[in-house]
């Protein structure tokens, strides 16, 4: 797995702040994406995804996971809030038609699901607790249910709807760092702010958007990098320290980063996170 995770990255120094979402979409394809993929397989296989499996990407990012799902098969459909993001999704599948900027009620989704409807949506971008300020925090839950209830809507009945949290905190090394975050966007509220997913929030996300849970399970997703500076561009291209270089300086967020993977590092300057990432498998 090392060999697969950890690799060289161009050198190149990194810029003092993450302004360009270009070069920050191509972080996220290059760098961070990849440390997902256990998720992706474990959950390829428990759902037996393939031919005649017709997947929606909520969320899609780069177009990893979906590339994943045609390669084994499936007819595939994403969208994603993220332009630059998207613009790369787009090359690697080679499908514009497949791909929307937006959530479910983007126009290729709808199209999609009126030939056939979904059998398989997924929201694999790991989610945090009521405390991190994203789906839990203040309106934040409430989108997050407004778009699975839109996707579930484009789901066959007994579809499978697949949701993503991070693992317990003891297993999960990155969130000592993402604390780093929480503690520079808002000091008032200390680390405290961020955590993972509570046991359960998994499924009340999905019990409130009107899903059933229908079973679980843990993957193991190390963050490997080449180096600190590559950890740190992956760690940005996540996007959960937007609001951190909003509160202070970008090139201060930089620092305390990489000063937070230190005990991360490992003597061939390599940096190794281990971290358990949970899913959750509800039913439409």
């Amino acid at each position: 797995m090392t060999s697969t995770l950890v690799r060289p990255h161009r050198p190149h120094p990194s810029p003092p702040r993450t302004a360009d979402p270009r070069a920050r979409a191509r972080d996220w394809a290059e760098i961070q994406e990849r440390m997902l993929v256990p998720l992706y397989e474990a959950v390829y296989e428990r759902l037996d995804v393939g031919a005649g499996t017709r997947l929606l990407g909520l969320g899609c990012g780069s177009g990893l996971a979906l590339l994943m799902a045609a390669g084994r098969g499936a007819s595939v459909c994403g969208v994603d809030t993220d332009e630059p993001r998207l613009a790369l999704a787009r090359v690697r599948l080679g499908d514009p038609a497949r791909l929307g900027l937006g959530g479910p009620e983007s126009v290729c989704a709808r199209e999609t699901a009126a030939g056939s409807r979904f059998t398989v949506v997924t929201a694999f971008e790991p989610l945090s607790a009521p405390a991190a300020g994203g789906p839990g925090g203040p309106g934040g839950l409430d989108a997050a249910v407004s778009s699975l209830t839109a996707a579930a809507a484009l789901t066959e009945r007994g579809g499978a709807v697949v949701l993503a949290g991070w693992g317990p905190p003891e297993r999960c090394a990155t969130s000592s760092v993402l604390r780093v975050g929480a503690r520079l966007a808002d000091p008032m509220c200390a680390p405290a702010r961020w955590r993972p997913c509570g046991r359960d929030d998994l499924e009340t996300l999905a019990e409130r958007a009107g899903l059933r849970p229908d079973g679980s399970g843990r993957v193991a997703c190390p963050f490997g990098y080449a180096d600190v500076d590559s950890a740190v561009r992956g760690l940005l291209s996540t996007g959960l320290f937007d609001a951190a270089e909003r509160a202070t300086d970008p090139t201060q967020v930089r620092k305390e980063i990489a000063e937070a993977l230190h005990p991360y590092q490992r003597p061939d300057g390599t940096v190794w996170m281990p971290n358990v990432l949970r899913y959750l498998i509800a039913r439409v």
